[in-house]
């Protein structure tokens, strides 16, 4: 018999046997509660977002005559053809207004806030700042762009409307690429630290390409957030039943299509209203999925 069997365990030392202890019943009990409500809660996300696209699909995928609602403007009330191509240019061209102005403003302010700023009070007051610009009413930033593009150029326009969706793009973009970059391991830093690198040289250089994929997902996300804001774009582009293609100048959006045309009391103009509806939920889904599509790179 081998020696080590004969000697005793030391003192307070209990042989466990795991394998042969079972799960105490009350700690079966709470895992099954918590799946319950796990399903539960993830339903309560589902069922309305399932809902929304269900509803809009039905009403507007019989309203989409291509490729009339891409090449004709909208008719006049009461009559049944036309379309809102016009508003498809004037989305994408707010869009990219905004994204123009809020992308290297979000992503220098990021990049200062994780590399350059930690710590600092200067990097409290910008994290303080996107954390009141994240609860602020998608209205007031269309008074905001209001009061200081609209009012000085004297007329609306898409440069105007891009101004204020840039401010509802800003803080998602900062905290998303703060966060990319913070995913970053610090031994990339220190080694490109190590062999010589500048600090900005490993930023450039290291840190934001290795933190691309993630960042690129939250500018995504920042522009399907703005693509269904009426409210900011009634202040700034307004609208316009013309083709149009000057950024100083009105221009009509699809989610301010959709209001004026959902309370026309013409059941036409209604059904175009559902079928622009289809077309920004389509628009919003191909958003979401590009950002899925990037989250799931390898970012390092």
């Amino acid at each position: 018999m081998d020696i080590a069997d004969k000697q005793p365990a030391p003192d307070g030392i209990e042989d466990l046997d795991l394998s042969k202890k079972a799960i105490p019943n009350y700690r079966r009990v709470l895992s099954v509660v918590l799946t319950f409500l796990t399903v539960i809660f993830t339903a309560a996300v589902l069922i309305p977002l399932a809902a929304v696209v269900y509803g809009v699909s039905i009403k507007g995928v019989n309203q989409l005559k291509f490729p009339t609602v891409f090449t004709e403007l909208p008719p006049p009330p009461g009559l049944t053809e036309g379309g809102f191509g016009h508003a498809i240019i004037g989305t994408l061209m707010t869009l990219g207004i905004a994204s123009v102005i809020a992308v290297p403003f979000g992503v220098l302010a990021a990049i200062y806030l994780a590399e350059f700023g930690k710590g600092t009070k200067i990097a409290q007051l910008v994290k303080f700042s996107c954390n009141v610009l994240t609860g602020v009413p998608a209205i007031l930033c269309g008074l905001f762009a209001y009061s200081i593009v609209v009012i000085p150029m004297g007329n609306f326009s898409a440069f105007s409307g891009g101004v204020a969706i840039a401010v509802l793009m800003l803080p998602i973009i900062v905290r998303a690429t703060e966060e990319a970059l913070l995913l970053v391991p610090n031994e990339m830093r220190q080694a490109a630290m190590g062999i010589g690198a500048t600090r900005f040289q490993m930023v450039a250089n290291i840190v934001i390409p290795a933190a691309l994929p993630a960042l690129i997902t939250g500018i995504v996300l920042a522009l399907g957030r703005a693509a269904g804001e009426a409210a900011p774009l009634l202040f700034t582009a307004f609208n316009n039943n013309f083709w149009s293609h000057d950024p100083l100048q009105p221009v009509a959006t699809l989610p301010v299509l959709i209001y004026f045309f959902s309370i026309i009391p013409y059941k036409a103009s209604q059904e175009l209203a559902w079928a622009a509806a289809m077309m920004l939920v389509a628009i919003v889904l191909i958003f979401s999925i590009a950002a899925r599509f990037f989250s799931r790179q390898k970012s390092y």
